[in-house]
């Protein structure tokens, strides 16, 4: 990745936030002011020697929108969208007084999307609804140990593999290779319909690797199993850090929500390279 390395050097305070296990850090920089770079993401994000997180967001006043995401994965590489990253934004926009609790618009590299996020007695957790925009569906492969395999994009890429038991899956032993298979790398989906309301989830992240849970992923995960039979069109979905709801009734607008919550503040040097 290239790397500035005329950059200023600064310290701001960030928060950590979850959606379902979903981790990621947040810059408040309303103006646009602090200069980041993917080397930041990566030095964050790292678990053993960071903050520790799956992805980075700044979250800044928007012209035509509330606000603007700027989203990196956890290798520093750029990500178009997030649903629970854009849920966790909808928080610290919140918390920082950028916007009031309610409705919200938020431009993101795969369009406006339009939160609604509730804090609820303790300012720390809240639930956040966002509208997703269209789940659009791929071609259907052949994969292993998977009785369906359809490529599927929520403005980001996704393979939802369809297996018999998805909380047993190890995402290590073929994400990364199944991952990588497309020139632009892809996220993948193990699902299982435990009942036509309920559907386990397990993910391999492009850029993040596995994840405790995956919005996009739950969205598109839905949409291909509605079309398949396999459930109906609004559904839970079990993440392996907690449970999202998909309402997948009108496709060219997935709706998805769930908890999020504040997992604490701390200083981050922007500009430090390692």
């Amino acid at each position: 990745m290239a790397l500035n390395t005329d950059r200023e050097v600064v310290d701001v305070s960030v928060t950590l936030h979850e959606g379902a296990g979903n981790d990621f850090i947040v810059v408040v920089d309303a103006e646009g002011t602090v200069a980041i770079d993917p080397s930041d993401a990566v030095r964050l994000c790292d678990r053993a020697n960071g903050i520790g997180a799956d992805g980075l967001i700044r979250v800044r006043i928007g012209s035509v929108t509330d606000l603007l995401m700027d989203l990196w994965n956890a290798d520093g590489s750029v990500a178009e969208m997030s649903g629970n990253g854009i849920r966790c934004l909808a928080q610290a926009a919140v918390l920082a007084g950028l916007v009031a609790s309610g409705s919200m618009s938020v431009s993101t590299l795969a369009g406006v999307r339009v939160l609604t996020y509730e804090a609820s007695d303790d300012r720390g957790i809240g639930s956040a609804t966002v509208t997703m925009g269209p789940v659009t569906l791929g071609e259907t492969i052949t994969v292993a140990g998977a009785s369906l395999a359809r490529r599927a994009s929520i403005g980001n890429p996704h393979l939802i593999l369809v297996v018999d038991h998805a909380s047993d899956v190890d995402p290590m032993i073929t994400g990364p290779e199944l991952s990588r298979a497309p020139s632009d790398g892809t996220n993948v989906e193990w699902i299982t319909a435990v009942d036509r309301g309920h559907l386990d989830l397990v993910v391999y992240e492009r850029g993040a690797g596995p994840t405790r849970a995956c919005g996009t992923g739950s969205c598109a995960a839905a949409v291909v199993a509605h079309e398949a039979g396999l459930s109906e069109a609004v559904v839970e979905v079990r993440n392996p850090g907690g449970t999202l709801t998909v309402d997948a009734s009108n496709r060219d607008d997935v709706v998805l929500g769930g908890p999020v919550s504040l997992l604490g503040t701390y200083t981050a040097t922007i500009g430090s390279l390692r």
